[in-house]
Order: C-alpha cells, then structure tokens, then sequence
C-alpha cells in the first residue's frame, strides 16, 4: 500500500474560518473524525473514510446523517470505558489506512489533559514511523527526534520554539537563529528554547540525543 496523507478531525475546539482557509489549500488521501470531530465535520461539509470513537459527545443528528452513507464509512465504535483515549484510537486506525502523513485539527482547544494526551501521541506517531502534525490557527506543533532546517516560506508564523519532551536534550545547535545556541544542553524545568526567530531565509537545529517539542507560532 502506497504511503497516505491523513486527516484527523478530533473533538475539541475549531476555528472554522481557519479550518476552511486551510483545507481549501490540502489534499488528504483519508480522513477521519474523532467522536466529536464528526460534528465539525458536518459543519464543514466533509465525508470521512472513518469514524472512531464512543460517540458521547455527538448529537443523534449528526450521527443519522452520516449512517446514511451505508458502505462509504467505516465505523470503529468503543465503549466509553477503556484505556485509550478516542485519538490514539484514531491514530491506530490511520496506520491501517496506510497513513504516513498526519495532520490533527481540533487537537488543541477544549480539555488541556486532552491537549496534553494528544501531545504526546506525536511521539507515537514518531516512533510509528508516521509524520504527524498538530494544527490550529496560530500553531503547528511536530515532535523531533533529529535535525530540522526551517525555511521561511513554509513556516506557521515568525516564532519557533523548542521544548525538551525527554527528560533531557543533548548538543542542541541552532544557526540562523535570532538566539543561537552550539552545543548546549536542556532539561524538562527550562523555558531557554521559548520563542526564536529565524534571521534570514532558512534555519537550522541539530541535537545529539533526545526528543523536542517544535512550534511554530504567531500571533
């Protein structure tokens, strides 16, 4: 099977005005809404391949119109008692599509254990051999386990900040960075990385050992 783009729509909160604006401007080989996630689907006029979850949080109507799609959806429905949380589901269900490319919109507003949980699937996604993203109006959030180089043209916005996902990050260097750094070392307790900015047309950030939290944001 051929490597996918997906789309994870989960529950929490949207702008929709972005949403639209961005998905006007992607492709995606597959989509999937995440119990909730299916009402935004609904308002933005989407048909998922899938839809996992225990549907707590999606109202009757919502669900109706979508059963009507007989064949065209699958459906991985769970109890609400259960270990996962309905995204990690999700995720397991974008690496059975074949799923290499990720993106998560409505991962970050609502619940912040939610927001915290799904930050940490990007680690899954990583170590799954999946490239996966978080999304919203004013971040785009990847975990790092390797070197990156950041070109202007394709950031989020004009900040980019790192935070150590591992209890420590070794040999960290930046170049083309507002702050640069060679060779420094950061542990979970630091707000060093916090907020840099590229000086010309492209950057970059090597490490020798750990795991980083990247977001680009704006204002």
């Amino acid at each position: 099977m051929k490597d996918r783009a997906g789309l994870i729509v989960t529950g929490g909160t949207i702008d929709f005005d972005f949403a639209r604006a961005f998905l006007a401007n992607q492709s995606f080989d597959k989509i999937i809404a995440v119990d909730g996630g299916l009402t935004a689907l609904s308002q933005l006029n989407l048909k998922p391949d899938a839809v996992v979850g225990d549907f707590d949080t999606v109202e009757e109507s919502v669900l109706s119109e979508y059963r009507n799609f007989s064949g065209e959806i699958t459906w991985d429905i769970h109890k609400p008692e259960k270990d996962e949380t309905d995204t990690e589901l999700a995720l397991s269900t974008a690496m059975k599509l074949g799923c290499k490319e990720l993106v998560l919109l409505g991962a970050t507003g609502g619940r912040l254990d939610h927001f915290m949980g799904n930050l940490h699937l990007l680690y899954y996604c990583l170590k799954q051999g999946m490239n996966a993203s978080i999304v919203d109006s004013k971040n785009r959030i990847t975990v790092l386990e390797k070197g990156r180089v950041f070109e202007v043209e394709r950031m989020w916005g004009n900040y980019i900040s790192f935070l150590p996902l591992s209890m420590d990050v070794k040999g960290i260097t930046l170049t083309g960075f507002k702050y640069p750094l060679t060779q420094k070392d950061i542990s979970i307790g630091t707000s060093l990385c916090i907020s840099n900015e590229l000086t010309g047309a492209s950057g970059s950030i090597e490490f020798d050992s750990g795991v980083l939290i990247c977001v680009e944001s704006h204002d």
